[in-house]
């Protein structure tokens, strides 16, 4: 299990950082994750304050055959509207002065200490993107896929596919068309989309010895130092304008997979009935996402019955596992013990 650290960095933290001779060390961010969804997905500006709001065709209007002589009715179609609400996801770190300068590069420590924080919003994003509940968890926070694509019986339920897992302890795999007339990240009309970062140290000029000036911090307890603060925001929301551009294959049971399909899901006609559920793959970015052991298990039955679908293509001028014509991406946020849906 990860450790979640006390926000602050100490002494303890910046000794870790210095090779033998006190220069820095690069350090192995271990806890990274590979959520490849935050790059591919596509984002538009709202047109609320607080979010989107659009409308959706509910039913297209009747034409008739006419015959000479006589007429036909008027018809019409029927719209609804939808609101999707946006989110601030938001976070803070600071540094003492003298820790940043013990450590040989006042830049170098800070851009340091940066890297956890922007992996840690973006892991946050991620896991919200996929499992976030406004309604039923954090009201502060959206709504993501699973909470809207839950029940073998509700209104998308023709998007969802029974692995035929049960219990607890199960996984999901999605495909997802990406537009903006489909399914897409929100940011708040009147602001800036993407990870934003300032330098909330709030100091200007030059301090002493040619180090970058400090501001006055505060500790847990109300007690001056001197220090540099980073402030960190993400404006972020999800809109699912057409359900119909999401699949969920859900009730996986991975303890039940083995390279040779003797036990447990089919998960190569599991990606094919998905491929055939979504609405279409013309105009849209899509994708399948599928946590790290289903992934695995997915190459490892491919590769021991030689079976063609799984082929290497080109994305953005890499090189990435693709299921027929389909991207197939590794999502850590994914891995996450669901229970069943029905």
């Amino acid at each position: 299990m990860a450790t979640i650290g006390s926000g602050v960095a100490n002494l303890t933290d910046v000794l870790a950082e210095l090779a033998p001779d006190g220069s820095q060390l690069e350090t192995a961010e271990v806890l990274r994750q590979v959520n490849p969804v935050l790059e591919e997905m596509t984002w538009m500006e709202g047109n609320l304050l607080t979010g989107h709001r659009d409308s959706v065709r509910t039913a297209l209007p009747t034409p008739s055959f006419r015959a000479i002589n006589s007429g036909v009715p008027i018809t019409k179609g029927a719209t609804t509207q939808i609101e999707e609400t946006c989110a601030l996801l938001e976070d803070f770190s600071q540094a003492d002065r003298e820790l940043a300068i013990l450590s040989g590069n006042v830049e170098r420590f800070r851009l340091n200490q940066a890297k956890p924080h922007m992996q840690g919003m973006s892991h946050k994003l991620a896991e919200t993107l996929f499992y976030g509940n406004a309604q039923a968890g954090d009201p502060k926070s959206f709504t993501g896929l699973a909470p809207r694509f839950n029940s073998l019986s509700g209104p998308t339920k023709g998007q969802i596919i029974d692995a035929g897992g049960t219990g607890t302890g199960l996984r999901s795999v999605y495909l997802i068309g990406w537009s903006d007339q489909t399914v897409t990240g929100l940011y708040p009309k009147n602001s800036i989309g993407g990870l934003q970062h300032e330098d909330a140290t709030n100091a200007s000029g030059s301090g002493g010895d040619g180090i970058p000036p400090a501001a006055v911090l505060q500790d847990s307890n109300g007690n001056n130092f001197m220090g540099y603060r980073d402030h960190w925001t993400w404006r972020c929301g999800l809109m699912v304008k057409d359900y119909r551009f999401v699949v969920r294959i859900a009730n996986i049971d991975i303890d039940l997979l083995t390279k040779d399909q003797s036990t447990g899901a089919d998960l190569q006609d599991l990606l094919v009935q998905a491929t055939e559920t979504i609405e279409s793959l013309e105009g849209v970015r899509a994708a399948f996402y599928a946590p790290r052991v289903i992934s695995a298990f997915l190459r490892r039955q491919l590769l021991n019955e030689k079976n063609a679908f799984m082929s290497w293509m080109d994305m953005g001028g890499k090189r990435i596992m693709g299921f027929g014509e389909v991207p197939f991406r590794r999502t850590d946020a994914l891995n996450v013990e669901e229970t069943e849906v029905v």
